[in-house]
């Protein structure tokens, strides 16, 4: 049983993830997973993060009335970003979780890096009808590598140029059925344990408790203000973890 000190930590990190979502829409599986790592092993934190994930992303997937159309345009890349998932969780036993830990920390550069400078793809609908399906079994693969669902994913989605509202439940629907692919291949390598799960669950008032207090700052603060702070911070923290992973 984790004691007090590990409890409040975890409480603490998914209020925090939660209201970073709740005022910018995105991040609460980034974040977690990110200060889970600095504390915990790899395929622990992608455990943790499960439930939480799921149910706060359900909603926005959900949400919105465009289901329909999303699926009709990119359920190719979907398709393959959920089924190859279990193809990279093969990797959390048969390489070293130092080098995974330090992907993730990569890949969180990568995003803060990419945001910070405006960098925005663009893709015509050819480009995106053969890039899809190539893009979203990378986005698989290093989603059960690492439990990180946003690089290329969310760039994809960005790429195609979907309307705001249809790009925010789309992301929704993308992280949904990222987490539950996940959850399979987690268990299926016997990564999650009755505790874990247990604790997962238990996660899921802080996130939403914090989702609910983000979404009321939001009308207080400066939304571009804080995505540039939460980016810088993505960059600083993954960077931390790839030297921390590597022994530096």
């Amino acid at each position: 049983m984790p004691d007090l000190f590990a409890l409040t930590a975890i409480g603490g990190t998914f209020l925090i993830a939660g209201m970073v979502k709740g005022v910018i829409g995105l991040g609460l599986p980034t974040v977690s997973l990110a200060l889970l790592t600095v504390t915990l092993d790899l395929p622990s934190a992608m455990a943790l993060l499960l439930v939480p994930s799921f149910i706060t992303n359900l909603w926005q997937a959900v949400v919105g009335g465009q289901g329909g159309a999303i699926l009709q345009r990119i359920w190719p890349f979907l398709l393959l970003a959920t089924g190859t998932v279990w193809i990279g969780a093969i990797a959390l036993r048969q390489v070293d979780l130092s080098l995974l830990s330090a992907l993730l920390g990569l890949l969180l550069v990568i995003y803060g890096v990419a945001n910070l400078a405006g960098l925005r793809f663009s893709l015509t609908q050819h480009q995106a009808a053969w890039l899809g399906p190539v893009l979203g079994t990378v986005n698989g693969v290093l989603t059960g590598m690492t439990g990180s669902f946003v690089v290329p994913g969310v760039m994809f989605l960005q790429a195609i140029g979907l309307p705001r509202d249809m790009l925010i439940q789309a992301m929704g629907i993308l992280f949904t059925l990222s987490t539950l692919a996940l959850a399979v291949a987690l268990q299926r390598n016997a990564f999650v344990t009755a505790e874990l799960a247990g604790l997962s669950a238990a996660a899921v008032p802080p996130a939403i408790i914090g989702m609910i207090a983000g979404q009321r700052l939001r009308q207080n603060l400066s939304e571009q203000l804080f995505r540039r702070t939460f980016f810088i911070a993505l960059l600083v923290l993954g960077t931390y973890i790839i030297f921390r992973a590597l022994g530096g």
